[in-house]
């Protein structure tokens, strides 16, 4: 037996890194697929209901909300306690609201889902939303048990594989809807929640440093033993002065505008396109599915690898140009376009143009915030999440402001938001350049 497994035995520790990261992959997997939650089926909620667009866009952007704000108090929990229970935590809330919109469809849909229950139906959206936060949690769950030099490979393939869910379920919901109907296929979607939370919590192991520290092992000790182990990240406790110090730097809140733009876009449009396609361009509910599942969602959510290799070869300044550059043109060929092939060029355009930007922005956190990087990367990740849940509503507003036309105008709004995070990089790229370190 060799030392890593005698002291394994002897304190009685479980898990490898590749469980650990096996596990909070899938946690983040089975939680984020939440983001699309009521976008391919918003137009079965509206004509049922009678809602307005503005209340259909609160309603699809709804579990952006907790998914983007809890994303920093969960994620500062992981320091205290280890990724298990804080993750464990957001599934678990994320499967009562599911429960919930389960419950209601069987008992009132369709003939008696009426408008006065939209706020019961907004609150479980709310808690099904939950399951979104869990991407700030598996970030440092992952890292804590991978050493430096396999950190990027480890957080890539996390992120990478955990960040599709919402274009899987996107491409999925409109097959599970035409043979379950709405209360069959959001009842499956609960049981793949459950399933997935109850495997979480049977595989899901907290790093060496965390299982000793529960076990009643002296800090210095647990320390000791999980470097042998091979764990090298260990938390510092300064995660709130982080916070602190991150917050009154400027650059911090200039990532926040950026990520707000490319990350909460991409929050916002997973669950817009879906509605965008069916009801603007009259396509059925498992084309539009296609169309903005692969089209946008896994369009973004791969190309965001190559946005992470591109920033590492010309810089996050230039990368971040660019690729709001794509947003700026995507969203203008949107703004006017009332054809299909043009808008379909428009989608691809802003879906290319946001999942490399998600990436330049991470690319520039530790660069422009280097004294505080965790804090820095909370609020630019749960800040610029927030996108999500602030923008389907304003296209709602277009909406019914300007009739169906209002489906294409509405995307002014990413047009103004691409000038502003073009120009943002531009000024960072002129006065920073290389000049941080």
């Amino acid at each position: 037996m060799d030392e890593i497994s005698k002291l394994k035995e002897k304190y009685g520790l479980k898990g490898t890194p590749t469980e650990g990261l096996i596990a909070a992959t899938l946690g983040f997997f089975v939680g984020f697929a939440a983001v699309s939650l009521y976008g391919p089926t918003a137009k079965e909620f509206k004509d049922v209901m009678g809602l307005s667009a503005a209340m259909t866009g609160l309603l699809v952007a709804a579990p952006q909300l907790t998914g983007s704000l809890l994303r920093i108090p969960f994620g500062a929990w992981v320091d205290k306690v280890g990724g298990k229970k804080p993750l464990l935590t957001l599934l678990s809330l994320s499967v009562i609201g599911m429960a919930g919109l389960t419950f209601i469809l069987f008992t009132y849909y369709p003939d008696n889902l009426t408008i006065e229950m939209y706020p019961l139906v907004l609150f479980f959206g709310f808690l099904s939303g939950c399951g979104v936060a869990t991407f700030s949690v598996g970030i440092p769950q992952t890292s804590y048990w991978f050493p430096q030099k396999r950190q990027g490979w480890a957080l890539g393939t996390y992120a990478g594989l955990g960040n599709t869910a919402p274009g899987w379920f996107t491409l999925i919901i409109p097959f599970a809807l035409a043979a379950l109907a709405l209360p069959g296929a959001y009842a499956a979607w609960f049981g793949f929640l459950l399933l997935g939370t109850v495997i979480y919590a049977i595989i899901a192991h907290d790093a060496y440093y965390f299982q000793l520290i529960k076990k009643g092992v002296p800090r210095e000790e647990a320390i000791e033993v999980s470097k042998k182990l091979g764990q090298e990240l260990f938390p510092s406790g300064t995660l709130v002065d982080a916070l602190k110090i991150s917050a009154r730097i400027g650059r911090t809140w200039a990532l926040v505008i950026l990520y707000f733009t490319s990350f909460g876009g991409f929050l916002a449009l997973t669950t817009w396109f879906p509605t965008y396609w069916r009801i603007f361009h009259g396509f059925d509910i498992k084309t539009a599915g296609i169309l903005g599942g692969v089209g946008f969602s896994l369009l973004a959510s791969f190309i965001r690898i190559y946005g992470g290799h591109l920033s590492d070869k010309i810089g996050g300044e230039r990368t971040a140009i660019m690729s709001f550059t794509l947003v700026l043109i995507g969203a203008g060929i949107l703004t006017v376009s009332t054809a299909f092939i043009p808008a379909f060029i428009g989608e691809i355009f802003i879906g290319a143009g946001m999942g490399i930007a998600n990436a330049a922005v991470f690319k520039l956190v530790a660069k422009y915030v280097p004294e505080a990087v965790g804090g820095a990367s909370g609020w630019v990740g749960g800040l610029g999440a927030f996108g999500g849940f602030v923008v389907p509503p304003i296209l709602g507003v277009f909406v019914d402001a300007f009739g169906e036309i209002g489906y294409a105008r509405g995307f002014i709004v990413y047009v103004g938001l691409a000038l502003i995070a073009i120009s943002i990089s531009f000024l960072l790229k002129k006065k920073y350049g290389d000049s941080i370190h």
